[in-house]
């Protein structure tokens, strides 16, 4: 990447609180008068332009950070916070932070512009040649189709237009990509993604997209609820509201297969998606209604809302039937993972802690943060029916997430590795880099989990 014109380019300069002084005392006297009467205190993300000492535009820009080092949640909000005009780091910097100012901006730099026009980042950093920016930009354009994904509406965003996204990627990509639409649901054995999204405006569907010929099998699930309206079990309007985002997981398991697919590791690959309405109408499925599943399990429903787990069941069982070598799902499953950890920390759950705790480790690395959950047993008894093998809701209102990942658990083989990741997907509070919307929550920490499994496979 060519560096632009050096009379246009900043310089950015890190300051801690601890270091202040010492910075401080190495500008000009004129600079060290500026910064005092701006008040400047290295507060984390406050940022100070100093300005030319010939008179011109500033040339450097002073960006405070606290008495914490240089991480992501930092370099996000620069692209916000800082005047427009392009930067670089003022010295050589540590591979790391250089990695993590890069990615910062190349994340924070996101604007959802489909229906308002919106000026986009005005400040642009340029890398040093040590920082791999093509491999940023790909995780920043696979986060990109993530959020624009979730952010549109359902009316643009039906089983419909999920679907063309995946056999767009599919197509990017040279992968092979399958769906199965409506009535072909029960003749091919799905017969609970067609139960759960047949009162839908658009058909229900599952939808595939496969790659690769040799190497261990990576199989991905995502929930692809396009809108969930709680179905029979109605939702209130306040918890309706964002049910746009309910095919969160289905978006980043297609933005994870974008990454693996672009990374050419020596791998298979298989994504599997549902993708439903879950509606309101004359054919919509019932509570107390027996659902057969792909597995041959039957499942009382005791909850309509309930329905991202009776799609996945389907889904799991045909990623399972592949073999692969792990299986990992993504869903927006439970309001109860979210009263547990809250909107930024998606909920993990795994077939060995093992692989639930490496996770959890990268995604502290890579500030993609999660949250290791039990599978707790005690827990089982919740989901017997009377009437069928297994119902679809606890009544207790308990360990609502567990109860959910405990249900999925009866569609996985249990030799099988199994990752379970119950996200939010939305970002409900404004801040600078991190705009109220959609996040694609867990995509680079499993990326960089698999990446370590498998790129050197």
């Amino acid at each position: 990447m060519t560096v632009p014109c050096p009379e246009s380019v900043r310089t950015l300069h890190f300051i801690e609180t601890s270091g202040l002084a010492q910075a401080c005392a190495q500008r000009t006297a004129a600079e060290q008068s500026w910064i005092a009467a701006h008040g400047f205190k290295a507060e984390r993300g406050r940022c100070l332009a100093l300005p030319d000492p010939q008179g011109g535009a500033p040339r450097a820009v002073w960006v405070g950070t606290g008495g914490e080092p240089v991480d992501l949640g930092l370099a996000l909000g620069l692209p916000d916070r800082l005047p427009a005009g392009d930067y670089v780091l003022a010295e050589a910097a540590d591979l790391t932070v250089a990695k993590t100012v890069a990615l910062g901006f190349a994340l924070g730099a996101y604007r959802f512009a489909r229906y308002k026009k919106l000026d986009p980042a005005a400040a642009r950093f340029w890398a040093p040649p040590s920082v791999d920016t093509v491999a940023i930009g790909c995780l920043a354009r696979a986060d990109a189709l993530a959020r624009d994904l979730i952010n549109t509406p359902a009316q643009d965003m039906g089983p419909v237009q999920l679907a063309a996204a995946v056999a767009a990627v599919a197509a990017q990509h040279g992968a092979d990509y399958h769906e199965v639409v409506g009535e072909a649901l029960q003749t091919e054995g799905y017969p609970a993604i067609h139960a759960v999204g047949r009162s839908g405006a658009q058909s229900p569907r599952l939808v595939t997209l496969s790659a690769g010929t040799q190497g261990p099998l990576i199989a991905i699930v995502g929930k692809g609820v396009c809108f969930d309206t709680g179905g029979l079990d109605l939702k209130p309007a306040s918890g309706m509201a964002l049910m746009k985002k309910d095919m969160g997981g289905a978006a980043v398991a297609l933005a994870l297969a974008d990454l693996v697919l672009g990374a050419r590791w020596p791998v298979r690959l298989l994504l599997v998606i549902p993708a439903v309405e879950n509606g309101v109408g004359p054919d919509a499925y019932r509570p107390g209604d027996v659902l057969a599943t792909r597995k041959g399990l039957t499942v009382e429903v005791t909850n309509t809302d309930a329905e991202g787990r009776l799609v996945l069941a389907d889904a799991l069982v045909r990623a399972a039937e592949a073999a692969p070598d792990v299986l990992i799902d993504f869903a927006t499953l439970t309001g109860a993972a979210r009263v547990a950890l809250g909107p930024e920390l998606p909920a993990a759950y795994g077939s060995d802690p093992a692989l639930v705790a490496a996770l959890a480790a990268i995604g502290a690395v890579t500030a993609d943060p999660l949250w290791p959950m039990p599978l707790w047993a005690g827990y089982e008894d919740e989901l017997g029916s009377r009437v069928a093998d297994l119902q679809n809701a606890s009544a207790s209102g308990f360990a609502g997430s567990i109860t959910a990942a405990l249900f999925l658990r009866r569609f996985v083989p249990p030799t099988l590795p199994w990752l379970h990741l119950d996200l939010y997907g939305w970002n409900p509070k404004e801040r600078p880099g991190r705009p109220v919307g959609a996040e694609a929550q867990t995509l680079r920490a499993v990326f960089e989990w698999l990446r370590i499994r498998y790129a050197g496979a």
